[in-house]
């Protein structure tokens, strides 16, 4: 356990050293686009999906997130079945008429390994129409083929990449050859956390409103307001 924790410090130590000046620099981009009136929309699948979840109505986060549902590649709808359609061709062409896209919105594509077609097919619809495509992925990978037909990967699509620093094959620890002790959750979240926290700083230094969510469990707050203001793009 102790040795789980060690890993999970250093790792996120190393994020936080080597990805700082892009949180920021990414963080700049989204204000701009949120100030003009867009959303945060995120995808994922399988375990990915579980972190556009963790962004999405949520105490101390942003009101202007969309997590993007596609049933069939969420765990809940079974396990194989998500990781089977992240990885077919063209599975997202009969889902492109059900994407709401402004051209002032912002896309987070959520994979680790980010080379199936699910993601990449999405960052390209995103990008299509007019969205800030940025990509939630392990650089680590960038070696592993794409599977989708145009031979690309999920960081060759998008406009900026947020690197989790994720090893291959996920897991931190071994025993006999047998890697275990999984971290693509828990860098992916604090990365998108330490995003959303310093949008928040830069738009209470713009002087804007801030659209965050209070939790209803320790008393008043503003969100009813805030899913008015929200609730005609986003279901809450």
């Amino acid at each position: 356990m102790n040795t789980y924790f060690q890993q999970v410090n250093r790792y996120l130590t190393m994020v936080a050293q080597q990805e700082s000046e892009q949180v920021m620099h990414v963080a700049k981009q989204i204000v701009k686009r949120l100030t003009q009136g867009g959303i945060i929309q995120l995808f994922g699948s399988g375990h990915s999906m579980l972190l556009a979840q963790e962004c999405y109505y949520r105490a101390g986060g942003l009101v202007p997130v969309k997590p993007i549902h596609i049933e069939s590649l969420m765990l809940h709808q079974g396990a194989r079945q998500s990781s089977q359609n992240e990885k077919k061709q063209a599975f997202l062409a009969s889902y492109k008429d059900q994407l709401q896209f402004d051209d002032q919105d912002v896309c987070i594509i959520i994979s680790t390994s980010a080379n199936n077609p699910a993601p990449i097919d999405m960052a390209i619809y995103a990008k299509e129409a007019g969205a800030l495509t940025i990509s939630l992925q392990s650089l680590e990978y960038q070696q592993q083929p794409s599977r989708h037909p145009s031979g690309k990967r999920l960081e060759h699509i998008v406009d900026e990449i947020l690197n989790t620093h994720v090893p291959l094959g996920d897991g931190v620890l071994t025993v006999d050859q047998l890697q275990y002790a999984p971290v693509s959750t828990i860098l992916g979240a604090t990365l998108l956390n330490a995003l959303f926290a310093e949008i928040i700083e830069l738009l209470h230094e713009q002087g804007a409103n801030l659209p965050v969510f209070g939790s209803s469990n320790i008393g008043k707050n503003n969100n009813d307001a805030l899913i008015d203001q929200y609730g005609q793009r986003i279901h809450f």
